[in-house]
């Protein structure tokens, strides 16, 4: 477990504070994909530039990296070892979008490129709710093709799962 990659159903899963706990406990540089992906002022980078920030990052020897971005996830999985889907409910990734927004309201998450400050709009809302289902479909799917090639996959649905998973799971797997 050298290389992980910390992916989710959807904004809200906790792919953040999970991937920020992960690489504290083992010690493991954590890189959010949001901090590579946007410029201040929620411009977005060009795919090659965006495509050569993963590649240096997977370059290490070790890390934790967080995001979806499946468009450019053959960059990532190509190199990792660990796979964390984090698949919690529908409900709860709303509910903690809605918190994320209030709580860091006019200011900049600590897992996003600077100068952007936290916003919610109804597109954003409206792609939350209109992907989910099929998204939980397609990376159930990637999880077992993931684990077919060897990687180590760990599905944690539930927030006592990743209590346990954080607690627990590295002692034996480290």
């Amino acid at each position: 477990m050298k290389r992980i990659l910390v992916i989710g159903v959807s904004a809200g899963a906790g792919k953040s504070t999970f991937s920020s706990c992960l690489g504290e406990k083992l010690n493991y540089p954590v890189t959010h994909l949001d901090s590579l992906y946007f410029s201040p002022g929620w411009n977005e980078v060009s795919e090659e530039v965006f495509v050569q920030r993963q590649r240096i990052a997977t370059a290490e020897s070790s890390w934790v990296i967080e995001g979806n971005y499946s468009r450019t996830l053959s960059v990532r999985d190509v190199r990792a070892d660990t796979v964390v889907y984090l698949e919690l409910p529908l409900y709860l990734c709303l509910v903690r979008v809605f918190k994320r927004r209030i709580r860091y309201h006019g200011q900049t998450r600590p897992d996003m490129g600077k100068g952007c400050h936290e916003k919610l709009d109804w597109a954003f809302l409206k792609y939350i709710l209109t992907t989910y289902r099929r998204r939980k479909i397609e990376m159930r799917n990637r999880m077992e093709r993931y684990a077919d090639d060897g990687k180590k996959v760990f599905v944690l649905q539930s927030r006592r799962q990743i209590k346990d998973f954080l607690d627990i799971k590295l002692d034996e797997l480290h």
